[in-house]
């Protein structure tokens, strides 16, 4: 019987390796794309297009076809507010994201909201962001012209504002060159349209693919990542007008 084992046994383990499960001898699983979240209202979404014409998915071509290795997640919603989007966050960086992106705030110029008010809770977005150990990056927006000058100027620099106190990475108008034209939006005159949206996603790129890259971190060259106190540099890298939305 001794015999029978001691000629059997390398058979039995060779027999073991080739057939039991793979997942018993499994490599490391592949490290996962760096996600790049986009925090939005309908501008994002994509109101009245197909989903893929929006330009978060737009991006996430350009980004497919130039072999750049990261996921854009759309996470716009029709109507959001920069408080809606607030509530939303904790759900979504579930997802755990490298950078969220907020494309928020166009509502709130809209319908009026005090300034103040908007910018604390923008603050507050930025803040719950680096908590959960991603990177915030801004999206600017702006107001039609008959909002008054001194509430658009005011809700414009906002965003400034935010930027430079908190050091976030800030684009300074998402609709540039998009905005307030007529064959670049719908028939509402407010949300861009197929062309429109192309247009958007190029300002995006511009913007995002030398952050996603690691080419720079997206602060002006004077403010460096260790000047900026954000507790996330090294736990994720960089290398790795409107209507009611």
């Amino acid at each position: 019987m001794m015999t029978f084992l001691r000629f059997r046994l390398p058979v039995i383990l060779i027999w073991c390796v080739l057939v039991l499960p793979g997942s018993l001898f499994a490599a490391e699983p592949p490290a996962k794309d760096p996600v790049v979240l986009i925090l939005g209202d309908s501008l994002t979404a994509g109101y009245g297009l197909q989903e893929q014409e929006a330009y978060p998915q737009l991006v996430q071509k350009h980004f497919d076809d130039e072999e750049i290795k990261a996921r854009v997640v759309n996470a716009g919603l029709s109507g959001d507010t920069i408080a809606g989007g607030l509530d939303r966050l904790p759900w979504l960086l579930q997802q755990k994201p490298n950078w969220v992106a907020v494309a928020l705030g166009a509502n709130d110029g809209l319908r009026g909201f005090p300034v103040a008010k908007s910018e604390e809770k923008l603050r507050e977005v930025i803040q719950v962001i680096r908590e959960h150990k991603a990177r915030p990056l801004l999206f600017g927006m702006d107001l039609p012209t008959n909002y008054g000058d001194e509430y658009r100027e005011n809700f414009k620099a906002m965003y400034q504002r935010v930027a430079d106190d908190l050091k976030v990475p800030l684009l300074p108008f998402l609709l540039e060159n998009v905005a307030m034209v007529k064959e670049l939006n719908q028939a509402d005159g407010i949300h861009p349209n197929r062309e429109g949206q192309v247009l958007v996603a190029r300002n995006v790129i511009a913007f995002l693919q030398p952050i996603v890259t690691g080419e720079h971190d997206g602060l002006p060259r004077s403010e460096t990542a260790a000047d900026n106190g954000d507790p996330t540099e090294s736990d994720n890298g960089s290398s790795t007008g409107v209507g009611n939305e």
